[in-house]
């Protein structure tokens, strides 16, 4: 029976993950680990918790030792723009945090890790339409070198016995979790703005086109990478998984055939939007799909439609109404 970790597991992605992994393999044997930000209460309330300073080996451990853990879902991380804000402390936990879950998973003899890549490991230089699954990588981000820096690590220890495996996520969008200090996080934030107050800024540029997945796709890449046989898989930690791409615009729109009166206007952020610029349009998932069986179900429009269904439910029950 497998006894998974969480790390991050308070973070947008961690957060419907957890619930997802302990429907699959039982509540009691998901270990949910936060450092900073407080869990969720459905998380505390549903299975075991603790907390993990991914930064310090010992932590990780010991939490490893006493649930008996054969599996870790390395979440815990800075997104794009707080690494760029607070480079010192992303690089203790993108860089140094994963070197230690690494080190201590292989020290354990664990079964499996399983890391979310990013689009960020591309840069200047990356094809930017249908971007291959192998290609030139030079980032021009603290972050996106930390995912570079996982990806290879990960394929290193995986030559030394070590099954680690991991899925370059695009832009996730996702009701449960508030938007933080990510890049493609407008497209999370203009859902809250549309139903609280009819309207949003944007900090990208109205043409400024990138990968994007709903989240329970990006779950669902999460899972089915670390469920896939072995004996199939040809590459390890650098898989590309795509969904949909689309710009701020395109997404106004989009919102507009719900939301009649909706208005999009614009502050562009010079830091998210180089960034965004240097991230490819689109991915070239092939390889996924054909040593995994990847494919994803949401496009546009039904992620819009989800959305609005699952995000007016949270907030009109925040509002008690």
């Amino acid at each position: 029976m497998e006894r998974i970790l969480v790390t991050g597991a308070a973070g947008q992605i961690g957060s419907e993950l957890v619930p997802a992994l302990r429907e699959i393999y039982g509540e009691g044997n998901v270990i949910a680990a936060a450092h900073r930000t407080p869990l969720p209460d459905d998380i505390v309330s549903s299975g075991p918790n603790t907390r993990i300073d991914v930064t310090s080996y010992d932590q990780l451990d010991e939490v490893i030792k006493s649930y008996g853990i054969d599996t870790i879902y390395h979440l815990s991380s800075l997104l794009s723009v707080l690494a760029e804000r607070n480079r010192q402390l992303a690089y203790q936990v993108n860089i140094h945090g994963m070197h230690n879950v690494l080190e201590a998973a292989m020290n354990n003899r664990l079964e499996r890790v399983v890391i979310p890549g990013s689009i960020a490991a591309f840069g200047p230089g990356t094809p930017m339409d249908n971007t291959p699954n192998d290609t030139f990588q030079k980032p021009t981000s603290l972050y996106g070198i930390s995912k570079v820096y996982a990806e290879l690590m990960g394929n290193y220890y995986f030559s030394l016995g070590l099954d680690v495996r991991g899925v370059r996520l695009p832009g996730i969008v996702s009701w449960k979790i508030e938007p933080t200090a990510g890049t493609t996080d407008y497209a999370v934030a203009i859902f809250y703005g549309a139903i609280q107050q009819g309207r949003y800024t944007c900090y990208l540029r109205p043409d400024t086109i990138l990968p994007m997945m709903y989240m329970p796709d990006a779950i669902r890449a999460l899972v089915g990478v670390a469920q896939a046989d072995v004996g199939r898989l040809k590459h390890h930690a650098d898989f590309n998984v795509h969904s949909m791409s689309f710009t701020p615009e395109e997404l106004a729109e989009a919102i507009r055939a719900r939301l009649p009166g909706f208005t999009l206007d614009y502050d562009i952020d010079p830091l998210r939007q180089a960034i965004a610029d240097s991230w490819p349009d689109s991915l070239d998932d092939s390889i996924a799909r054909r040593e995994w069986g990847w494919n994803p179900r949401y496009d546009l429009d039904s992620m819009v439609e989800d959305m609005f269904e699952n995000l007016q439910r949270k907030l009109c029950a925040g509002r008690g109404t």
